[in-house]
Parts: C-alpha cells; structure tokens; sequence
C-alpha cells in the first residue's frame, strides 16, 4: 500500500513530531508500524516495552491510523495500529523568534512550562476556545499558544480554536 506524504502547513506541528522523534523509541514504534498493522499487545512483544505513551504522542501528531481487529470467536476486537504517512513535506514561514519559541516549546522539559500550559487549559476549559481571545488572555501570539496547545495531551487545535480532547472531558 503506497504511503501518503504529510504536509506541514503551520510551523507549530513541529512542536509534536520533533518532540515524537527525540525519542528512540516512538521512533522504533513509528517504524514498526510503518511495515504492518499491530496491535498493542503486538507492538509491545515486539518492542519489549510498553508503547502506551508511543501510540498516544503519534495519534496526537496524526501519524497513525486505527481499525479494530477482530479475533477469533470468544475473544475482544482489539484496535489495531498502523503508520499513516511515511513521507513529509512542509510549506511555512515563519520568524526566527517564533521558530526559536517553537524550538524551546518543543525541548523544554514538561515541569519547565506546565504552569503555562496548565493555564491554558483552564482558560479553554472555562469556555475560552477562540484563538484571538486566548493570545489576549495570556498575551501571547497566536502561534505560540498553538504551539504551547501542541504540548498538552488535554488539548486539540482546530484552525482557529482550541477544544478539550473527549477523552479529557
């Protein structure tokens, strides 16, 4: 089955797949499935650890795709993961201050900006979704607050708004 290309229209989907590809072993997960659909259970024989955190950070970066698989009579379907794309392409531009925003965002530990981010998600929490009010709340620029948005696994954007992920509801 050919793969698709990703494109990259707006510097801060960097933000989650730089953070996805520092590590060696999203990386691993990410090849594997890049071959063949498996689920969890298969990635984790394969792999030899657990890939919870591996499979949430390349859904949330959109790199995957999932169908349920459906096993032999008596037991539960289970979902079954595969690579959505295998190829990137990116078309932004963008400051070098807001690159090196995106770039710090990306790299800083979690504990480093979770009182931002954790700001943020009261503020969409309370109903604040539209990105135009959430820069004046927080003053920021939007592509920042996409970006910081980017960091949260409470948090989804969409265009010009951000939203509460379901499973986060």
């Amino acid at each position: 089955m050919p793969k698709r290309t990703r494109i990259i229209n707006d510097p801060s989907e960097l933000v989650p797949l730089l953070q996805t590809f520092q590590s060696k072993e999203h990386k691993q997960v990410f090849n594997l499935l890049l071959e063949e659909w498996l689920t969890k259970g298969d990635i984790e024989d394969k792999m030899g650890f657990d890939a919870t955190e591996s499979i949430s950070i390349l859904k949330k970066c959109g790199l995957l795709e999932s169908q349920w698989h459906m096993p032999e009579p008596g037991k539960m379907p289970e979902k079954e993961y595969h690579s959505s794309y295998s190829k990137v392409q990116s078309n932004f531009q963008c400051s070098f201050e807001d690159l090196s925003d995106i770039i710090i965002l990306t790299f800083n530990k979690y504990e480093d900006i979770s009182d931002l981010i954790t700001e943020l998600e009261e503020l969409v929490e309370k109903g604040n979704h539209s990105m135009s009010s959430l820069t004046r709340a927080m003053n920021k620029n939007p592509l920042y607050i996409r970006s910081l948005a980017r960091r949260s696994s409470k948090l989804s954007v969409m265009g010009q708004r951000l939203k509460m992920n379901e499973e986060n509801e």
